[in-house]
């Protein structure tokens, strides 16, 4: 609102007051805040009745040396850090401008500089299943892990991929090699191939070397460490 409307606003509450109105109704009835009208005569009297310009005290803003450590770290760094947040954190830390990473955005936005993020990585290829494997029951075991975090436990399942069958399962409080171990010799139990891993377990192989006689089935999961462990893989390779 500019300076004459709000003199012109001030003037009918002055004289709306000289002629018996309340400040509270006369402002009602002009559809005027009391708390802004009390303020506008605060300013009337100060001789600051118009608007200030916009954007507030420059106090706050990045002096010329800032914006050119800004400048010299996105060339410095850029490619390493790739972002503004990492950008304002080197800034502070090698102790050469301490600014927030929306400044640095905004300044390299004002000189035409961007940061590029990491490429994306490629997609995964699928690893094929070896040569030996068929698809029929007691050839292919999936296992996997549900947590229940209230109960603070993990609950590990071996299933037989072809015929969705529920081999054996385990609960427990740690989801260690230890775990996989007892969850997969209760299955193999159960289907009545522990005899075979154990008479292949009384000969000495060499597990580095693929041989087509050694395998008895493939299990296949996404949770790979406690499988791939040393004493599981000496135990089921």
């Amino acid at each position: 609102m500019d300076e004459a409307t709000k003199a012109g606003l001030l003037g009918l509450l002055d004289a709306a007051t000289d002629a018996g109105w309340s400040w509270r109704g006369a402002c009602r009835e002009l559809e005027l805040g009391e708390v802004r009208a009390y303020r506008w005569l605060e300013r009337r009297a100060a001789g600051e009745l118009a608007d200030r310009r916009p954007g507030g005290s420059p106090m706050h803003g990045l002096l010329e040396h800032e914006v050119a450590e800004i400048v010299a770290l996105y060339h410095e760094w850029g490619e390493v850090d790739r972002s503004h947040r990492k950008l304002a954190h080197r800034g502070s830390y090698t102790e050469r401008v301490w600014v927030s990473p929306s400044s640095v955005r905004r300044v390299l936005a004002a000189q035409g500089l961007h940061l590029h993020g990491p490429p994306r990585p490629g997609r995964s290829v699928r690893k094929p299943f070896p040569d030996w494997v068929e698809y029929r029951p007691n050839s292919i075991w999936i296992y996997d892990t549900t947590h229940f975090t209230r109960a603070k436990v993990a609950v590990t399942v071996v299933e037989d991929l072809v015929s969705r069958k529920w081999l054996a399962d385990i609960v427990s409080a740690e989801e260690t090699s230890t775990q996989i171990e007892i969850v997969f010799t209760d299955a193999l139990a159960a289907e009545g191939l522990l005899t075979q891993v154990e008479a292949r377990a009384d000969g000495l192989v060499e597990l580095s070397v693929d041989d087509e006689t050694r395998p008895i089935l493939l299990a296949v999961s996404d949770n790979g460490p406690q499988m791939t462990s040393g004493s599981n893989r000496e135990a089921y390779s």
